[in-house]
């Protein structure tokens, strides 16, 4: 055995599961389906979709553990199942949701929860002709949602406005959606096995690539700043592997590599602040877990945590709402059939002072800009904060980037094209001045 061990912050990285009354219990799943991803949470809710009424998104505190209502408080308003849906970055009170109605819908929860049945959104998104499985909010500008459905098209919405500001025909169904990391770049996998990347103003496909063998359920996660994507798919041989890629340059992939044979779809998550990339899979009893480097080979395979119960869904709570004290990395929601289970992931520390190698500056859940100023061509970075106690609500603001690479949007070439046309007037009228003919 070698004398020499890899130096790694986190190869100690463990799970703990949480004690039996501290979840989530008589859960009754419903709509969804597939290869949909059941249960989202932000630092104040979770939420999974319940057999209750037409389409129904439950709403829980995480204050309501233990055995829930049979009946739980819902938002009802869909006229199928829910299939897909976010909560607003921004605000915890907020929550999209897209159904098999063709539908997209914007939730207010009150300030005290979700106490009673709500069938009264505060807006409805028409546009899309079939079911919608994909809803993703922007990460840096308020009121920017994206939606992609079974009508082959991707849609970027203002929804203060209440209409659609971009529309991608995307010429396949879409399996997933991501935006990058200030929103500047939408990305997706679509059936025809390609990943494609769009221009999410314009709606113009930047570039793409074949990144799957098969035309099987994949996925994509951003790589925090360091400006790459994994992409999740499975082999001809039936293998489940991902591979990273630069998005600057998609002839072919940093780095592919395999995880196991099976036929659960991987769902993957990013913790920026570790550089720890856990996979969870349907139908499986594990989360598996790599450490992503800044050279080859690029990734480390660090362990698994074993649960008792196979996964339907999976959804990672904002790093700003983990127990960093305890050196709490990762606060994992597990759902299962009938339960919403917690699971901590932990790396051990001797002291107990705050540890900022684990814990660098995380988001804050700040817009940092509006809708307009993002369809207008700005992008910025989010806004970060200190996940220091003694620094608490301490933020970085980011500085407004437009970017010399990115596609002009339609007001950046009609303001051109105005400031031509009025240079053309006035040289024309300083040639006329001095007797110059035109040509």
């Amino acid at each position: 055995m070698s004398r020499f061990v890899r130096a790694s912050k986190v190869r100690h990285v463990y799970g703990t599961a949480a004690k039996p009354q501290e979840n989530y219990l008589n859960i009754r799943l419903g709509g969804g389906g597939g290869d949909a991803n059941l249960v989202k949470a932000n630092t104040s809710y979770f939420g999974i979709t319940v057999s209750s009424g037409g389409g129904s998104l439950a709403i829980v505190d995480y204050n309501n553990t233990g055995r829930l209502p049979a009946q739980p408080a819902v938002l009802d308003g869909h006229k199928g199942p829910v299939i897909d849906f976010d909560f607003n970055p921004f605000h915890e009170g907020i929550v999209a949701s897209g159904g098999d109605d063709a539908v997209v819908k914007v939730w207010g929860i009150p300030p005290d929860g979700l106490t009673e049945n709500s069938t009264d959104a505060l807006v409805d998104l028409h546009g899309h002709l079939r079911k919608i499985n994909g809803v993703r909010f922007h990460p840096t500008a308020e009121h920017v949602l994206a939606t992609m459905s079974y009508d082959k098209t991707i849609k970027v919405w203002d929804i203060e406005k209440e209409t659609h500001v971009s529309d991608i025909s995307a010429g396949e169904v879409p399996l997933d959606l991501i935006w990058n990391y200030n929103g500047s770049l939408l990305l997706g996998t679509f059936k025809d096995k390609k990943t494609k990347i769009f221009d999410p103003r314009t709606g113009e496909e930047t570039s793409s690539v074949v990144s799957s063998d098969t035309p099987k359920s994949s996925k994509l996660c951003w790589l925090g700043k360091e400006n790459k994507f994994i992409s999740t798919a499975f082999t001809r041989q039936s293998k489940r592997q991902f591979k990273i890629w630069d998005p600057r340059n998609l002839k072919k992939p940093i780095k592919a590599t395999d995880i196991d044979q099976s036929a659960g779809v991987l769902m993957p998550f990013y913790d920026e602040g570790t550089k720890l990339l856990f996979f969870g899979s349907k139908g499986a009893s594990h989360i598996k877990f790599y450490e992503i480097v800044d050279d080859e080979p690029w990734d480390f395979y660090i362990g698994q945590y074993g649960h008792k119960n196979p996964t339907k869904g999976m959804a990672f709570v904002p790093k700003r709402a983990c127990d960093v004290m305890s050196c709490e990395v990762a606060k994992i929601l597990n759902l299962t059939n009938t339960s919403v289970d917690v699971v901590r992931m932990t790396i051990p520390r001797t002291s107990d002072l705050f540890q900022e190698d684990l814990f660098p500056d995380c988001y804050a859940g700040i817009a940092s800009q509006d809708a307009e100023s993002f369809f207008d061509g700005v992008d910025k970075d989010p806004v970060l904060t200190s996940l220091n106690p003694n620094k608490k609500g301490s933020v970085s603001k980011p500085k407004a980037n437009k970017a010399a690479t990115r596609t002009k949007t339609k007001s950046d070439l009609q303001k051109e094209l105005k400031e031509a046309q009025e240079r053309i007037k006035t040289l024309e009228k300083l040639l006329k001045s001095k007797n110059i003919a035109i040509p």
